[in-house]
């Protein structure tokens, strides 16, 4: 096991990362800029160092300066968190020339997953289904539009080296797709960098489904379920739950074997996560993210398995702790993620907050890494905290969680939690009837 991580992070997900090393017996070491300085994983780690300035680029994406802080403390692994350096192939590489142990997947899977049409080809071999679409970048406009006319309108075009919406326009008909076209690639290359884009099929009412995987590195792989990500806002995800309310069992755990299987061809090692869009019983591959998701916790819910442990013991060389038969799943979770944010028109809110307090009892979890009287700088995301609500069943867990909302509180600053609480009460939310364009058209409504 290692003797100290440094944590590359910061916010809720450093203070995470924190408590499970805590737990481990494993000394810490933070990194942070100077407008964190005051942050809580600041104050609870065995040693910090900081970086550089509050611009990201000059700290926490600053490669150099954090390599230089696991030399100076002696740190012998470093967790990225999500987000940052995460699913910098680079920054593996470079830590691995250091005889530092990345709390991740090698930089070779980063890679591959990191381009959406490798990632396809690479998903497509391992057995995972896939979205009908081009086999990869699509550079003239005539071979988009035999491509667009095989599969049949409406298509999606994505920019190959990016994600989050930037570089994605949809094309009705063919009289949209140049122009279409034109738009994704100037996106994608102001984004990215890269201007390669790629077509796909359309879906018009999909959810958004993911599965949570693991490896060992040495052709072992495990599923702990499936989270339902379709409540989204621009392609960014609000409310995610576990397990999904649109799948029965005999899918979950198809879509689950599938993914396992792939994992452990791939000789994948630590966390992953394989996400889809799923319509009318078909499950189609988007893409892979190569590290832990902001929504782990309601996974870790349901399967009373601590997925940050698991991540550093399959780092450490421990292997995976359990096998598919070992893993149960009880109950129902749901996380809202809160933002520093206005809850209709979502613009950030940054200042002081006046006013922290947390619900608690049975079921109820609460990451954030704020405090009363902490200033939330202007500089990073809006994610202040995260609610997580686990039940017996689903309609437990939302009796839970309107509960639970009720009782948090935050003063100062604007947050997201009024959205929540409406959500709560909805009737489509209620009975789980929603898909990925479902909180669009409701907040559009409600203008």
């Amino acid at each position: 096991m290692f003797q100290k991580i440094l944590i590359a992070n910061r916010g809720e997900i450093a203070l995470r990362v924190l408590r499970a090393c805590k737990e481990l017996g494993i000394q810490t070491v933070v990194v942070h800029s100077t407008a964190d300085a005051d942050a809580m994983h600041v104050r609870l780690a065995d040693e910090s160092v900081c970086i550089g300035p509050p611009p990201s680029r000059d700290s926490y994406l600053n490669i150099h300066q954090i390599v230089a802080a696991c030399e100076i403390t002696g740190a012998d692994a470093v967790h990225p968190g999500y987000g940052f350096l995460s699913e910098n192939a680079k920054f593996a590489d470079i830590l691995a020339a250091h005889n530092i142990t990345f709390i991740g997947p090698t930089g070779d899977h980063i890679r591959i997953m990191g381009d959406k049409i490798e990632a396809k080809r690479t998903a497509k071999r391992l057995g995972i289904p896939v979205v009908p679409g081009s086999d990869g970048a699509v550079t003239e406009d005539k071979e988009a539009k035999r491509i667009a006319a095989a599969i049949g309108y409406p298509v999606i075009i994505k920019a190959s080296a990016g994600g989050g919406g930037r570089g994605m326009k949809v094309a009705r008909s063919e009289a949209d797709l140049e122009v279409a076209l034109q738009t994704a690639r100037s996106e994608a290359g102001a984004a990215f960098g890269d201007d390669a884009v790629y077509i796909e099929k359309y879906l018009q009412k999909p959810r958004h489904i993911e599965v949570q995987v693991f490896g060992d590195g040495a052709g072992r792989g495990v599923h702990f379920g499936e989270r339902d990500c379709s409540l989204q806002r621009r392609h960014q995800k609000v409310w995610e739950e576990a397990p999904s309310p649109a799948l029965n069992a005999e899918e979950r755990a198809h879509i689950g074997g599938v993914c396992a299987r792939a994992i452990a061809d791939l000789g994948y090692s630590g966390a992953g996560t394989i996400e889809f869009l799923y319509e009318d019983g078909q499950f189609y591959f988007i893409e892979m993210n190569t590290r832990l998701q902001v929504e782990h916790p309601v996974t870790e819910a349901i399967t009373g398995i601590d997925l940050v442990h698991e991540q550093i013991r399959v780092a450490s060389g421990g292997g995976l702790s359990v096998r598919q038969e070992d893993i149960r799943f009880h109950g129902h979770a749901i996380e809202c993620r809160i933002n520093a944010e206005d809850p209709r028109t979502f613009t950030p809110s940054p200042g002081t907050i006046t006013h922290f307090h947390t619900p608690g009892g049975l079921g109820i979890r609460v990451d954030s890494g704020v405090y009363s009287g902490y200033k939330i700088p202007p500089y990073y995301d809006s994610l202040i905290g995260k609610l997580i609500v686990h039940g017996r069943n689903r309609v437990e867990c939302m009796m839970r969680l309107r509960r639970a909302l009720d009782e948090f509180v935050v003063d100062g600053i604007k947050t997201t939690l009024p959205l929540f609480r409406d959500l709560v009460g909805n009737a489509d939310i209620a009975n789980g009837d929603y898909d990925i364009h479902w909180l669009e058209k409701y907040l559009a409504e409600g203008d």
